[in-house]
C-alpha cells in the first residue's frame, strides 16, 4: 500500500512560521542553522550503492534535473500527480521546525533507485555517497543567473536570510556570504571532485536550456538507461519549464514558508535575465571579480545563449 505523503503545511496561523535565519560561519562556510541542525545525523547518512544524488548550488537548476530523473527512473504514474516532487527527491540536510527532515524524507523513500537532493559544498557530503559508489549529477548555472535567481528566492523563502537590497546582494554573493557559501567555492570544486571521482556527470544549466532533449540523452548514457526516442520526448515535454511552472506537485507551492505572492519559486528559468538586474557598473566589477577566482580555463559557463 502507498504511504501517505508527508505534509508540508504547518499552521495555518502564518505568526508561527518559523524565523528567518542568521548566517553563520560552519567550517569555513557560510550556514544558516535550518542545514546544519541535523549536522550529525546527516554525516551518518547510508547510502545505498544504487542512491543519485543531485548536487547543486541553490537556484542552479536543481528541481528541473530533479523531475527529470524521477521521470526517468519512474514515468509518469499516480506519484507525479499526489505527491510533490520536494518528497519523491527528498532535500538531505534540510532540518525546520514542525517539517519533516529531509533525512527522515530519505531514509522512507520507497523507491530504488532512491533520488536525493543536497546543496552542501563537496566536502560537506557524506562520506556514505563515495563509500557506496554512487552516482551523482551536479548541475552548475552561470553565476550572474544564479545569483539573480537566488535573490528572489531569498525574497520569498522565509527560511532563507533575509536577501536586503540587491546591489548589497550583488557584494555578499561576491564574498560568498551566502547561505551554502560561496558560487565560486561549490562550482569549482565540485569540478575538481569529478576529476578523482567518475561518477559525477556534472551538467550545465545554460546547455539544457539551449537543447534539454540533447541534456537527457547524455543523462541517460551516463545513468546507464535505455529509453525509446517517444519515452525521451514525453520527458522532455513533461518537463518544460511552462509546465513545472503550472504544475502545483513540482513548483512548491504547498509549503507554506514560501509566499507566492512576493514571487513564485519557478521565476522565469531563463539565460540572460541578469541583464534585468545588473546595472552596468555593477556588471563590470562582477566580472572583475569573477575573473579573480575563476581560474581553472576547463570549467567555463555561458552568461548567454
Amino acid at each position: 500500500m502507498a504511504e501517505e505523503p508527508a505534509t508540508f503545511r504547518m499552521s495555518s496561523d502564518k505568526d508561527k512560521l518559523p524565523p528567518r535565519p542568521e548566517l553563520f560561519d560552519f567550517h569555513g562556510v557560510s550556514m544558516t542553522h535550518y542545514f546544519t541542525d541535523n549536522w550529525e545525523n546527516i554525516q551518518n547518512f547510508q547510502a545505498r550503492p544504487d542512491d543519485i544524488l543531485i548536487a547543486t548550488y541553490p537556484k542552479a537548476g536543481t528541481t528541473w534535473v530533479s523531475y527529470i530523473l524521477d521521470l526517468l527512473y519512474f514515468g509518469r504514474t499516480e506519484r507525479q500527480t499526489s505527491i510533490p516532487i520536494f518528497e519523491r527527491v527528498p532535500f538531505l540536510e534540510i532540518f525546520v521546525p514542525n517539517m519533516p527532515s529531509g533525512k527522515d524524507l530519505a531514509d522512507k523513500l520507497p523507491t530504488s533507485p532512491r533520488l536525493i537532493k543536497t546543496h552542501f559544498p563537496v566536502q560537506f557530503v557524506p562520506k556514505s555517497f563515495w563509500e557506496q559508489n554512487c552516482r551523482v549529477i551536479y548541475v552548475g548555472r552561470n553565476a550572474k543567473d544564479n545569483m539573480v535567481s537566488y535573490f528572489h528566492f531569498d525574497r520569498m523563502n522565509m527560511v532563507q536570510p533575509a536577501p536586503g537590497d540587491w546591489s548589497d546582494y550583488i557584494h555578499r554573493c561576491m564574498e560568498g556570504n551566502m547561505a551554502f557559501g560561496s558560487w565560486y567555492d561549490h562550482v569549482n570544486d565540485w569540478w575538481k571532485k569529478k576529476q578523482t571521482y567518475p561518477k559525477i556527470h556534472y551538467m550545465l544549466f545554460e546547455d539544457m536550456v539551449e537543447d534539454t532533449r540533447r541534456e537527457i540523452d547524455k543523462l541517460c548514457s551516463f545513468l546507464g538507461l535505455s529509453h525509446s526516442d517517444e519515452d525521451k520526448k514525453r520527458v522532455t515535454t513533461g518537463v518544460h519549464f511552462d509546465n513545472m511552472k503550472k504544475d502545483d506537485m513540482a513548483n512548491y507551492s504547498t509549503i507554506e514558508v514560501m509566499d507566492f505572492k512576493i514571487s513564485p519559486f519557478m521565476r522565469k528559468g531563463k539565460v540572460g535575465d541578469w541583464k534585468n538586474h545588473f546595472t552596468v557598473a555593477q556588471s563590470e566589477k562582477f566580472d572583475e571579480d569573477y575573473k579573480k577566482k575563476m581560474t581553472d580555463l576547463t570549467l567555463q559557463f555561458r552568461t548567454e545563449i
